[in-house]
């Protein structure tokens, strides 16, 4: 008795489906990697030596050389300053911003806001720019 299959597997594999993902991920990727909100209060950053200090944070607090604070690109007042960051972090899952101080800042400014990280828990990242 000959039996056979009637439905044969076809080894073909097509890779347009496969392509048209990847093309799709690409652009994604490449829109939302361009997306990286970009301060534009004017600070002279510190220089460092870390290759890839790409660390994504939606809040940073500038600090102006003359001592003024900057959340994201609005200015805030010193004594206000820690409410305002409390209440724009609470709600976030990512509690962390990041300090952009310019390299001429008084250490003092900068420790400021350190404190508030630290009283609120809140992780921070220093902003650099690499040497060249």
């Amino acid at each position: 008795m000959n039996l056979k299959r009637r439905n044969k597997a076809n080894p073909d594999f097509s890779l347009a489906a496969m392509v048209d993902v990847i093309l799709l991920l690409l652009i994604f990727f490449m829109v939302t990697s361009s997306a990286a909100s970009q301060s534009a209060i004017d600070v002279k950053l510190p220089k460092g030596e870390i290759e890839n200090p790409n660390i994504p944070n939606e809040v940073s607090v500038s600090i102006k050389q003359d001592g003024s604070y900057f959340l994201g690109d609005t200015a805030v007042k010193k004594e206000e300053l820690e409410s305002v960051l409390v209440n724009q972090l609470k709600n976030s899952q990512n509690a962390s911003f990041t300090i952009r101080a310019d390299r001429n800042s008084l250490h003092k400014d900068v420790v400021y806001v350190m404190e508030i990280a630290e009283k609120h828990k809140f992780n921070i990242a220093i902003a650099t720019i690499q040497e060249e």
